[in-house]
């Protein structure tokens, strides 16, 4: 079983630009296609030619799923569609494909029409792209084809927002998208089966935040937009046209509906244009919301506002305290930055963001304290006014995700969708309070559980150099980078011992991890590699024979970028260390003894000493003698000594890498920073 693969193109490490490709019983499914909200230039979009180069997507992926209409989750989707070429099946919830052309609508009309951006998606792709959309209901399981089959659950977050659980066979993933565990006055709390997945792919946006009570936290909003515009102050609350502007005007409207000095007298407005069409959808979709606002609906609409009215861009120049809620939420175009560039210079008004704001966006700098903030190439503007962050996001903090983990009970746990320090905090906690695997990759990162990925922990031992250094002669590169356990390095103590983990892999070697905190033991020096990961991956095309047994989406490298990402990590460990790239006269490489091979053609190390001196042949470049390697026992005692890789890419080919430094501990590096790169 090859187990189960995960790539995140997006959402890897970072917020915004949501895109997982996964690879589950040899089919291949993107989980949503957003945008960065953080960039203006090609990075906002996913980098597609992960999947292919040459342009056949249909080939490589099955089918996407969209978890909900937020643009960092489908921004991207009329771009991939009608400007990359995908065809194939796309899946969202009704209310999700109700929505999404409307933000993806108005998110192009301020990319060309405001900003002037040429390369970009007209409305003809965004309806041609709704056009490839299954919808899909709550509960429902669909069949992709006679393998693959999916169904949705409930995430609260926004007005139809999804988690996906996916099936092929007896493996199973489940992805959460955005998602919230407390209900609150327009939406309930997510929700799924004890599913027991191979895989839970979460979102960490507040990993280590523990919010205060909805009750406090509403209590604070209101206290400080009262007393704001009770000193003649206007107040800003830039949020996104669906979801937490409708839980908000809930709460505004019953407290100017309690307050005597403020009915009538103080205005409260909303962006023109989107809150219409909102309230109209989450009538339709009434069923998607909370019991009470279901309960209530035949009686009185919480959604038709008797003290909010729409706002008119000339409201902003007026005098006299008002509240406007405007969009988008992170202060990067639209009505809220027109109002905000009015309104920010004076100390007297006051912006409220409640909720997360990308790096890059002007609600970010805001919330960072800057006091002078560049808006765009022309425009830069002082921010005087009273600055808060009231939190009332639509997404589950460090507990709701706990909580959920709990719900699902799932084998392995991949995080995304969050930042990088507060991951690592938040898989510390998981793989402690839980016990279960978890994983945090980057962007174009590879991680693979489930089949041969799956580890059997043993226990925290001294664990003899003698053991690592025999793993070290047979197999110490595993065909894959991502079969060892996240973030594994190898520190080689003094040469003689390595203290840390050792894991059992099915027919793999043994693999070390550092040791644990709680490892009591003197100080020693040590050396650490840790884990690097092949940046350069080539997507499955033509090109690649067609007869190889390669259920695989994504394979390894060109060699000449194998070869550089070689070079990069070994100059900084083993300066003079060389490399180079051997050919076989043999096309099949069967004549050559330099290259070791196995049962299933994966890469093979081999520490070895040559039984004559290496040549050197011009300016830094070694050349490998013809004679057999002598064995592991007899390299260790001198120098200089070479390490043969095969190539899985081309079989003909061998990475060899020579040095000149003796001793045990120079070869411990060299084979550390190469089991660390491949």
């Amino acid at each position: 079983m090859a187990g189960i693969k995960i790539v995140p193109l997006g959402a890897g490490q970072d917020v915004g630009r949501s895109c997982v490709l996964v690879t589950i019983g040899g089919k291949n499914v993107m989980f949503d296609c957003g945008m960065h909200m953080g960039y203006q230039d090609e990075r906002r979009f996913p980098d597609f030619n992960y999947i292919s180069r040459s342009g056949e997507f249909d080939k490589n992926l099955d089918c996407i799923i969209i978890s909900h209409f937020h643009l960092d989750h489908c921004g991207a989707l009329p771009h991939f569609t009608e400007i990359c070429g995908y065809s194939g099946p796309i899946y969202m919830t009704y209310p999700t494909k109700a929505i999404c052309p409307i933000l993806l609508e108005d998110m192009r009309k301020v990319a060309t029409e405001r900003k002037g951006e040429k390369n970009f998606f007209t409305s003809d792709n965004i309806r041609n792209c709704m056009k490839k959309v299954i919808p899909i209901d709550l509960h429902q399981v669909i069949k992709v084809d006679d393998e693959l089959e999916i169904k949705a659950y409930y995430a609260g977050h926004v007005l139809g927002a999804g988690m996906f659980h996916i099936k092929v066979g007896n493996e199973s993933v489940v992805y959460t998208g955005d998602y919230n565990m407390t209900p609150d006055r327009h939406l309930g709390a997510a929700w799924i089966d004890k599913c027991r997945p191979d895989l839970l792919i979460t979102e960490t946006t507040y990993a280590t935040t523990t919010r205060e009570s909805k009750r406090t936290r509403e209590h604070d909003f209101l206290r400080k937009v009262h007393d704001c515009v009770r000193g003649g102050g206007k107040v800003l609350i830039p949020v996104f046209a669906l979801g937490r502007a409708q839980e908000l005007c809930i709460l505004l409207e019953a407290y100017w509906e309690r307050m005597e000095d403020l009915r009538g007298k103080v205005s409260v407005y909303f962006s023109a244009g989107m809150t219409e069409r909102a309230n109209e959808y989450y009538k339709l979709f009434i069923n998607w919301t909370n019991e009470k606002i279901k309960t209530t609906f035949v009686d009185r609409n919480m959604f038709d506002f008797k003290y909010i009215k729409t706002y008119q861009q000339h409201f902003g120049d007026e005098p006299g305290p008002m509240v406007v809620f405007a969009s988008p939420g992170m202060l990067h175009a639209g009505t809220s930055l027109s109002v905000f560039k009015k309104w920010c210079h004076d100390p007297k008004n006051m912006v409220i963001l409640p909720g997360y704001c990308v790096a890059g966006t002007v609600g970010a700098k805001v919330l960072a304290g800057e006091k002078e903030i560049q808006i765009d190439a022309r425009t830069r503007v002082q921010c005087n006014l009273q600055v808060e962050n009231l939190s009332f996001s639509a997404h589950a903090d460090a507990k709701g995700i706990m909580q959920l983990i709990k719900m699902c009970a799932p084998k392995n746990v991949l995080l995304v969708h969050g930042e990088k320090n507060k991951m690592v905090i938040l898989k510390k906690r998981i793989e402690r309070e839980l016990g279960i695997p978890t994983f945090d990759p980057a962007n174009g990162e590879q991680v693979v559980v489930g089949g041969l990925g799956d580890k059997t922990r043993t226990r925290d031992i001294l664990i003899s150099g003698d053991l690592v250094r025999k793993a070290w002669a047979s197999s110490l590169n595993q065909h894959h980078a991502a079969t060892r356990p996240e973030g594994s390095s190898f520190p080689v103590i003094n040469t003689l011992a390595i203290t840390g983990t050792l894991y059992d892999e099915p027919g793999q070697p043994v693999v070390i991890l550092p040791p644990p905190k709680t490892y009591q033991e003197k100080p020693r020096q040590t050396f650490s590699v840790t884990k690097q990961i092949n940046p350069f991956p080539l997507a499955r095309s033509s090109r690649t024979d067609p007869t190889a047994d390669n259920d695989a989406a994504f394979l390894p490298a060109p060699p000449r970028r194998v070869l550089s990402a070689v070079r990069t990590a070994l100059a900084k460990y083993v300066p003079g260390a060389a490399v180079a790239l051997e050919q076989s006269k043999d096309p099949s490489g069967a004549d050559d003894a330099l290259f070791i091979r196995n049962g299933s053609g994966s890469i093979l190390p081999h520490l070895a000493k040559p039984s004559v001196p290496v040549r050197h042949e011009g300016k830094g470049k070694h050349a490998l003698p013809d004679q057999a390697m002598t064995s592991h026992a007899d390299a260790v005692s001198g120098a200089p000594f070479c390490v043969v890789l095969r190539m899985m890419s081309l079989p003909a080919c061998a990475v060899v890498v020579t040095w000149d430094q003796a001793g045990e501990d120079a070869a411990a590096k060299v084979l550390a920073v190469l089991n660390a790169v491949f």
